[in-house]
């Protein structure tokens, strides 16, 4: 009797990281059911990104589901009538979408107590990243805390882990990796402000990060621009 594989649930923008991110899970040897949200992004060539990554990556399955945090506002990711900076800002950015990744990671958590799969999978930085709150230690060290408490499994003593690989790698770390693991970042899209082709416009924040890492990794950067 072969020995049973562990089932992680990764979180899959489309992006840079969280490809890079489920790559590193597959690669530990875990079954990867990736979930993408749909959340009234602006950038929702991003989800086209997402179904592709999953698939070269082989992903055990992929869906996508639909939130409405379009709806809450107060981000420029969500909200047509805030632009998208295209020059670096102070502070934390307009391009925050408020609570993003405590609900992104609740539901997440729902669909592994599901699929009875105790790993969780996030692709945030702490180190070459937008300054966004819900990408530190201390946010996943307390979302763990939380999701032993807030669920069955936890608390029947069938505990979870959220694995959060990238979070003290600088962007040229992350792409070395993925590079090395057989990413094909020409999948992905990183771009908050991409044209209706889905080309990245090369001046937001995201696509400033992207692009800086590409160059300090010395990886050709495989991205369309506008």
């Amino acid at each position: 009797m072969g020995k049973t594989v562990d089932k992680a649930v990764v979180l899959l923008s489309g992006g840079l990281d969280s490809a890079t991110t489920l790559a590193m899970a597959r690669a530990a040897g875990y079954a990867c059911h990736a979930i993408s949200f749909d959340y009234g992004q602006r950038h929702r060539c991003e989800l086209e990104a997402a179904a592709r990554v999953a698939a070269q990556l082989g992903a055990a399955s992929h869906r996508v589901v639909s939130l409405g945090l379009g709806d809450l506002g107060g981000s420029a990711l969500t909200d047509p009538a805030i632009d998208v900076p295209h020059a670096p800002t102070s502070g934390i950015p307009v391009t925050y979408v408020p609570a993003r990744n405590t609900v992104f990671l609740a539901v997440a958590l729902g669909c592994a107590e599901v699929l009875e799969a105790a790993h969780l999978f996030v692709g945030v930085n702490a180190v070459d990243y937008s300054g966004y709150p819900d990408c530190r230690p201390a946010f996943i060290t307390a979302f763990e805390a939380l999701a032993n408490v807030a669920t069955r499994a936890g608390v029947e003593g069938r505990p979870f882990r959220v694995h959060a690989p990238l979070i003290e790698l600088t962007k040229a770390e992350i792409i070395r990796q993925g590079h090395a693991l057989g990413v094909d970042y020409g999948l992905t899209v990183s771009c908050y402000d991409p044209d209706p082709e889905g080309r990245a416009c090369g001046q937001c924040d995201s696509c400033r990060l992207r692009a800086a890492g590409f160059r300090a990794a010395g990886v050709a950067d495989p991205t369309i621009y506008q």
